[in-house]
């Protein structure tokens, strides 16, 4: 089992920036795939970023690619997700998850956060 909680969510205006942190506890972190999803109110949940224990395989939706960094600190267990020049858009519930292998599928991954809601205001 894989806990996760996220933090870090609030509301800022467009063009401001945020950092979301997803902190693990129970099995071993380092070995997990981690990945941030968000969902926003009417929509389908969507794949936002991932990231391998080692970092060699990220990947971004094309919605955020240069604006949003996907990182991880392994000994502290704790993936974040750097938000800058944000737009309404972004406004969502943003979820991190764990999984086996690197995917950008929702459906592959087998932990969940509870959600962070993150506003803009434009």
């Amino acid at each position: 089992q894989v806990q996760l909680v996220e933090s870090g969510g609030g509301l800022v205006q467009a063009g401001g920036s945020l950092r979301l942190s997803c902190a693990a506890s129970g099995r071993t972190f380092s070995s997990y795939v981690m990945g941030w999803f968000r969902q926003a109110p009417g929509k389908e949940r969507e794949f936002v970023a991932a990231r391998s224990w080692t970092g060699v395989n990220t990947f971004y939706a094309k919605s955020v690619k240069g604006r949003f960094t996907i990182s991880r600190d392994n000994a502290k267990n704790t993936v974040y997700l750097q938000m800058n020049s944000l737009k309404p858009e972004d406004t969502a519930v943003y979820y991190c998850a764990a999984a086996e292998h690197i995917t950008l599928s929702g459906l592959e991954y087998d932990y969940w956060g509870q959600g962070t809601q993150v506003t803009v205001s434009s």
